[in-house]
């Protein structure tokens, strides 16, 4: 019966969203406040239906009902709780569930924060975003039902989860994953907005940017989970590997960053307009084609869910209606917004557009990398493999300048500067970072490593940048404390997210220079030198878990003939599907990780393994967090309260 209602809850929502989606906008269109105040009520009752919607499917994971297909093929009844409440969300089924219950909570959000806005916009969006929950509400009712039985008998047990997804990262990742992606969904919806009603100013970008900066800091830092999970679950020792449905992630993350930055010329020079709406638009719609290209079938990735043409068939369809309608609209009222004010090419302005040239650029290249060899494929014109090398290069060959730009463009004055007043404070940062950087190189290398010099020299250069515009901002104070209490706190988010940038390089470019890597034959006794760590075998021996079995070895690790860790790598069998996984043993600290992960069983009660020592590897994910905190941060700034009116020239950001 709890299926049953659970279903019926999800059509009952599909319908209120349809009226969601019709009412406040027709409401504008007659100018009737009724029919636009309507939109609250409605967009209250599709979350409250949705969320029990998802909260009957938990039950059933939770109570083991196998008669339902997909908590049969994902869940088991040995599997712990914890895991049964996140198997809901480990299949296809459960996780356009999760999504759309996000998408609408966003709704929610708006409806019940933006009591600021004009009626006429706050109904716009609420109506866009009920359109948007319409297309997913189809998509799971009609190709996607978590609710299906399994007619005329049950299963008697479940499959269980995949192994792979048996781990804290699944309970937090995707949900904070998709607080990002469905979050960009408000700012297409109030750039629809906008179009609709030729309505694109600084306070439209007021009220925009909240939005758009906490979507972004929830995206960067889901995306840092998932490059964390892969890490240390993987086995592999890596943290990126320009995976299909990590680039699916990547590029509105890029367009993100892009429309965080636009949003900041169109709010403190109402400039950029056309820039504002086109990322606001296409950032949410790769949002949909990263769904697509999970969901569709077209591609094999370790993250992929489903490889149902008839679901990428729908989503494409979707994808099409959403992206043709938007630019449609956009090439229809794109003449009526006015000319922004001009500026000279040494601006604040200027480095912001390089800066979103650079990302959107950035976001071509994954894109076309991504989807060409799907396209050659789909055509038959034989196979090909864009790999690493292809994003690396093109990775540096466009971060480098982005952030070599970045640092002295903050301090950078708005309309009009002079590149002499910032020259001494540039010279000085590219000397002391020049020197610091290959001071670090002989610390650290054996022999000059160029990627660990530039990794150095530009962190260096961003941080001694950031340091001498925070100097900037409180010269003319009675004290330098007291310059510091009227910094703003959109301000400090700011240098807060450039700081991380800093600090995710240096993660990335160290622990790439510096990794040592060894592929062993151990034996119980037998031990290994490795960067100045001893690490001695003790034995292999036979774990159990609640639904494993695993060979676990047992690694003592000294450091000058101090005891530093003790290292559990294992390699676990699962019963009901009869897998194999590896399980990486780490220790970490701030300075370094030690991974250790088993291969094979040899001969003698041997076994192959690997042992890795990765200076500074830690730091990407330090790094992605200051900047998702930065963005929470600047979301706290007093302009952004509500009913805030924000002066212009009140704060730098």
């Amino acid at each position: 019966m709890i299926p049953e209602l659970g279903h019926l809850a999800l059509i009952c929502a599909l319908v209120f969203s349809l009226a969601q989606t019709f009412t406040p906008m027709w409401g504008v269109r007659q100018q009737s406040a009724a029919m636009m105040h309507a939109a609250v009520p409605l967009t209250l009752m599709v979350f409250l239906l949705t969320f029990v919607s998802f909260v009957f499917l938990e039950i059933s994971f939770l109570q083991n009902d196998f008669s339902l297909v997909y908590a049969a093929n994902n869940s088991n009844s040995l599997l712990p709780w914890y895991y049964k409440f996140s198997a809901v969300w480990g299949a296809h089924e459960g996780s356009m569930l999760l999504w759309v219950l996000i998408l609408v909570g966003w709704s929610l959000a708006v409806a019940v924060l933006s009591g600021n806005l004009p009626t006429e916009v706050r109904a716009i969006v609420l109506s866009v975003q009920g359109a948007l929950a319409v297309g997913f509400f189809l998509f799971i009712l009609l190709t996607s039902n978590p609710f299906d039985r399994m007619l005329p008998f049950p299963a008697a047990e479940g499959s269980d989860l995949n192994p792979l997804l048996q781990d804290f990262g699944l309970i937090v990742h995707p949900p904070l994953l998709y607080m990002g992606y469905v979050g960009l969904s408000v700012a297409f919806s109030f750039a629809v907005a906008a179009l609709i009603l030729g309505r694109l100013d600084a306070e439209w970008a007021r009220w925009l940017r909240p939005w758009t900066n906490v979507a972004w800091a929830f995206l960067t830092g889901g995306i840092a989970l998932g490059s964390w999970w892969a890490y240390y679950e993987l086995g592999w020792g890596g943290w990126w590997f320009w995976d299909p449905v990590e680039n699916a992630s990547l590029m509105p993350w890029l367009l993100g960053t892009a429309l965080v930055h636009s949003l900041a010329v169109s709010e403190k020079r109402n400039m950029f307009k056309r820039w504002t709406l086109i990322m606001a638009l296409f950032a949410f719609s790769l949002s949909l084609l990263g769904t697509f290209l999970v969901r569709s079938g077209v591609l094999t990735s370790v993250h992929a869910f489903a490889s149902d043409p008839e679901r990428g068939v729908f989503i494409l369809l979707f994808l099409s209606i959403v992206i043709g309608s938007s630019l449609l609209l956009y090439g229809l009222r794109v003449k009526d917004l006015k000319a922004s004010p001009g500026f000279v090419p040494v601006s604040r302005e200027t480095a912001l557009l390089i800066n979103n040239v650079m990302f959107v650029l950035m976001c071509s290249v994954v894109l076309l990398g991504t989807l060409y060899p799907l396209v050659i494929d789909m055509f038959g014109l034989g196979s090909v493999s864009v790999g690493p090398p292809y994003f690396n290069l093109f990775a540096a060959l466009i971060f480098t300048p982005l952030l070599l730009i970045m640092a002295p463009g903050q301090l950078m004055r708005w309309k009009r500067d002079s590149l002499g007043r910032i020259k001494w404070a540039s010279a000085f940062a590219g000397v002391v970072s020049l020197v610091a950087a290959l001071l670090l190189v002989f610390l650290l290398s054996p022999e000059f490593s160029p990627l660990l010099a530039v990794g150095a020299f530009i962190s260096l250069w961003i941080v001694l940048h950031g340091l001498s515009d925070l100097r900037n901002q409180t010269q003319n104070a009675d004290s330098f404390f007291a310059g510091l209490k009227r910094l703003s706190l959109s301000y400090w988010g700011m240098q807060l997210g450039h700081l991380g940038v800093a600090v995710c390089l240096v993660g990335v470019s160290f622990s790439t220079a510096l990794t040592e890597s060894r592929d062993l034959r151990m034996a119980p006794g037998d031990s290994f030198d490795l960067e100045n760590y001893h690490f001695v075998l003790q034995e292999y021996r036979l774990v159990r878990g609640p639904n494993y079995s695993a060979d676990e070895g047992v690694i003592e690790v000294t450091k000058n003939g101090r005891f530093v860790s003790e290292i559990l790598p294992q390699k676990r069998h699962y019963t009901a599907r009869s897998q194999t996984l590896t399980e990486a043993g780490i220790s970490g600290n701030l300075w370094r990780d030690l991974v250790i992960t088993m291969g094979e069983p040899l001969t003698d009660g041997t076994w192959a393994v690997n042992i890795q020592v990765k200076p500074f590897i830690r730091w990407v994910w330090y790094g992605a967090m200051f900047m998702a905190f930065g963005g929470l941060l600047a979301v706290a700034d007093k302009r952004y309260h509500l009913g805030a009116v924000a002066r212009d020239g009140e704060v730098k950001s």
